[in-house]
């Protein structure tokens, strides 16, 4: 699938045992009642199932599999690819001490992703037939994005074109990391946040470091790693055309997924339908679609889809081609949860531990733009993290608190 570096399927935390060589973090797991991990692989992915068996009229072929694949994540062991599938010596690296475990006692980002895998080898998307390609999660993803929110949305940027500069990036950023919200994977089993005061569940907030890595006039080049399709993506879009169009960036490379992962996340074909439904829009957000679209044409806006965006690995393990690619830019902005996960590692971290540590393997500035919507959070500060223990709320995992961390 693609190269990885030495020893990233054969670590410890590689293999499952659940606590890091030498950093005592334990690697997450789904094998404890009552956890966010848990619910995740109990409840979340055999409704994602039956969500994908009823969007499309798959055949008998189709259904058999995901049959077998329900029950054995429900009650059997994780079972290796087929030999005849094209990433199988990959997946039989990254899976090595996995095989033949419950799928609740290997490390939960393991798990997730190689469940995102085998769905899509049980409707047959890497096949050679008719279902070749087809994203499974399509459906829903056309559904958002063309409902009455996504048009509430575009209209509210009217109201900003007339914005002072500063003003409007502010407002913007703030729409790219709250979009994060807009997680269709989240929905299957947790309803969406009510709207309200979001600024009051910013955790932490380094926008005006951000805003410093790229001042206006400065022309760099940018990543900007996409997480969720449809109504976080047009945010994400918008946000880019604020930066080329300002000059905070002189290119952008906009990263997606090679494949369908994780329900919602975004891939080529998501950015097409995505600009498609700005340029088609009145006003504001259709002028900013076609500058998105002339940009893409001239090479300003570049949509790349590394193989490794779909490894179950954090990001200190890249291979060197992606590095070299993030090496060349002043800046890479990861936006949502999952990103985030990789790129601090899925571990039990104590909250107060500095963002700049878990990031200092990342060979450039780096920022995340960040929903909470799983266990893993550092670089909080200490009162801020009392404060949200006392609440008692699930804070980490509801999807109604947020992070704006930026590594110079």
């Amino acid at each position: 699938m693609t190269e990885t570096t030495s020893g990233s399927a054969g670590d410890e935390a590689g293999r499952g045992t659940g606590t890091a060589a030498g950093n005592g973090a334990p690697v997450i797991l789904s094998n404890e009642p009552g956890s966010f991990a848990r619910d995740v692989l109990a409840e979340r992915h055999p409704a994602l199932i039956e969500q994908v068996r009823d969007a499309f009229p798959y055949g008998r072929r189709q259904h058999d599999a995901l049959d077998a694949l329900l029950d054995e994540i429900t009650n059997g062991v994780v079972e290796p690819l087929p030999r005849s599938e094209h990433d199988h010596a990959a997946w039989s690296e990254w899976g090595q001490g996995h095989f033949g475990r419950s799928w609740f006692d290997v490390p939960f980002l393991w798990a997730e992703s190689y469940f995102y895998r085998r769905l899509l080898g049980a409707i047959e998307y890497f096949g050679s037939g008719p279902w070749q390609g087809i994203d499974p999660f399509a459906p829903f993803k056309e559904a958002e994005l063309r409902g009455t929110a996504v048009d509430n949305e575009l209209r509210a940027l009217d109201a900003l074109a007339g914005a002072p500069a500063g003003e409007r990036a502010a407002a913007l950023l703030h729409a790219a990391l709250w979009g994060n919200r807009a997680d269709l994977g989240f929905r299957v089993t947790a309803a969406e946040p009510a709207a309200g005061d979001t600024d009051g569940g910013l955790v932490a907030d380094d926008s005006a470091v951000l805003w410093r890595l790229l001042p206006a006039g400065a022309l760099a080049p940018v990543a900007v790693v996409a997480d969720n399709a449809g109504r976080e993506l047009i945010p994400d879009l918008v946000l880019v055309d604020h930066l080329l169009e300002h000059g905070h960036a002189e290119q952008v490379a906009l990263h997606v997924k090679p494949a369908p992962y994780y329900v919602s996340d975004a891939t080529l074909p998501d950015v097409v339908d995505c600009l498609r439904r700005l340029t088609e829009a009145p006003g504001e957000a259709g002028t900013i679609g076609g500058r998105l679209w002339k940009a893409m044409a001239t090479g300003r806006m570049e949509v790349r889809a590394h193989p490794f965006f779909c490894a179950p690995l954090p990001y200190e393990e890249m291979p060197g081609d992606l590095r070299k690619e993030f090496e060349a830019v002043s800046l890479t902005i990861f936006k949502g949860d999952l990103n985030y996960r990789r790129l601090v590692g899925d571990r039990k971290w104590h909250a107060t531990v500095p963002f700049a540590e878990r990031t200092a393997h990342f060979p450039r500035a780096v920022a995340a733009l960040r929903t909470l919507k799983s266990d893993v959070v550092v670089g909080l500060e200490q009162g801020t993290l009392e404060t949200l223990e006392r609440s008692g709320a699930a804070w980490r995992t509801d999807g109604t608190h947020a992070l704006t961390q930026v590594r110079e």
